[in-house]
């Protein structure tokens, strides 16, 4: 086995060094390909980070992402020499992706671009790639989708791509399969490129557009992953501490049950409430009720902008928790329900812990049935959008770190400061730095003080104008 491993591998370097000294890394029809590659990595690669790409070639990829560090590996010596010509200011290395001891820290991202199916173990690289992964680390691959291995022997016969060896032609669920086996759990997956060639108008809406619907999709060229270390993300003796961020707008009525109800959390539970220009007393109750139980650590802000949304980074802002959690102090999801988001964000479940009202019966006047379809809609327009599940989109209460939060608010203006509720920032910003979503089924409850602040038609134009703008700046690029 180890002889016949080692040939395979001898042809293939033997193959990518002969491909880098004719300078034909890529062929006619691969420069567009590996374009629009560079430009779909810009979309899910903040700049910034630490970078390792394995098999990155001549390292225009990885040059193109910005990485604070960033370290290309491949077996070709020449492709190597290359890489390290045209862009000095990253680290290059010859190396086996079999084989890579010769790592010794970890990385933000991982990225293995038409790589998997060039290997002789890919189980074997995964292994190895864990090794320099951290619980944060997220690895992104892509790969060349059956379906056209005929097209490319037919583009490699007319010398309009580079040749290729014989492939794995490993489908979506192989490699899946792979990365559970090598503890690693899919995030999301997607397909990409229809149309190889740079002619502007069919280039565009194929592969910005149709691709990304039925049935085109299932033509597509190439496959994208994106997994996470299975790992749990906090394996610190002591627990985290946490934030709780209540906006209260008219809710006086509710404010003595948050505070007998709050349960104690990690290494201590803030209570930060954020008031909104009520017309009851409601800042006034909330004054009182601090005074009242001083065994809390609580803080009370007034807002001066307007909407949840605002009320909310403005609590964020203020927090010094290392978890961050937003209870509606309307109490239609209990405080009691807390301990499992937060115990979900630790054992490393997800990432963004999204509350949902839509598994369990809801009681009778919980929500209006107009409310109830608008919401599965919208939670159906999400989890497509955002190609993870998210089952309620608008339910209040959610919980994330605040390092991701920060990470979160840094790249706001990517999407615009425009929703009002906050939700959707914060939906939108975890599904674009690639964090694992994951839902938590709560059971709903009335209102017994006050009524909703929710305007049904008003506020449902506005949240479907949300969701076309982010698929002009998630889906459709």
């Amino acid at each position: 086995m180890e002889q016949k491993f080692s040939t395979y591998q001898h042809n293939r370097r033997k193959h990518w060094d002969a491909a880098a000294v004719l300078k034909d890394t890529h062929g006619y029809w691969g420069k567009y390909y590996h374009e629009r590659l560079i430009q779909i990595y810009r979309m899910v690669v903040a700049p910034g980070q630490k970078v390792i790409e394995i098999g990155c070639r001549t390292g225009d990829l990885l040059a193109s992402l910005s990485p604070s560090f960033g370290v290309g590996i491949d077996f070709s010596e020449e492709m190597i020499r290359q890489a390290a010509q045209s862009h000095p200011e990253l680290c290059f290395i010859v190396a086996d992706a079999h084989q890579l001891g010769c790592i010794r820290q970890k990385f933000d991202v991982i990225i293995l671009s038409d790589l998997v199916n060039d290997l002789w173990d890919v189980q074997t690289v995964f292994n190895q790639i864990a090794e320099i992964s951290s619980p944060a680390t997220r690895l992104i691959l892509n790969t060349y989708s059956r379906l056209w291995e005929l097209p490319l022997r037919l583009a490699q016969t007319l010398k309009v791509m580079t040749p290729l060896l014989p492939q794995n032609w490993l489908t979506i669920e192989d490699i899946s399969n792979l990365l559970n086996l090598s503890d690693f759990e899919v995030i999301r997956s997607w397909s990409e490129i229809l149309w190889t060639f740079d002619t502007p108008v069919l280039a565009k809406f194929f592969n910005c557009f149709a691709v990304k619907i039925w049935p085109f999709r299932y033509f597509a060229l190439t496959n994208f992953i994106i997994a996470r270390p299975c790992a749990i993300r906090c394996a610190v003796k002591e627990k985290p501490s946490v934030s709780v961020i209540i906006p209260a707008r008219n809710e006086a009525g509710n404010i003595s049950q948050i505070f007998g109800r709050m349960p104690e959390m990690g290494t201590g539970t803030e209570m930060i409430f954020v008031e909104g220009h009520s017309a009851d007393d409601t800042y006034a109750v909330i004054e009182k009720e601090i005074q009242r139980h001083p065994e809390r650590q609580c803080r009370l802000f007034r807002q001066t902008g307007k909407g949840k949304g605002d009320a909310v980074r403005l609590g964020f802002a203020h927090a010094e928790g290392e978890i961050l959690i937003i209870l509606d102090a309307d109490l239609t999801v209990l405080p009691e329900e807390l301990p499992r988001f937060y115990d979900a964000l630790i054992s490393g479940k997800g990432e963004f812990i999204n509350g949902v009202r839509l598994v369990y019966p809801m009681e009778k006047q919980a929500m209006r049935y107009l409310n109830l379809i608008g919401n599965k809609f919208f939670s159906l327009a999400f989890s497509w959008l955002l190609e993870q599940s998210v089952k309620d989109t608008l339910c209040g209460t959610k919980v994330l770190w605040k390092y991701d939060y920060e990470r979160i608010a840094a790249n706001r203006a990517y999407f615009g400061d425009f929703d009002p509720f906050g939700d959707f920032d914060l939906l939108f910003g975890a599904a674009k730095l690639n964090l694992k979503i994951a839902d938590m089924p709560i059971r709903y409850n009335e209102r017994t003080y006050g009524s909703t602040n929710i305007r049904r038609w008003k506020h449902g134009w506005l949240l479907l104008r949300m969701i076309m703008f982010a698929a002009g700046r998630m889906k459709f690029v």
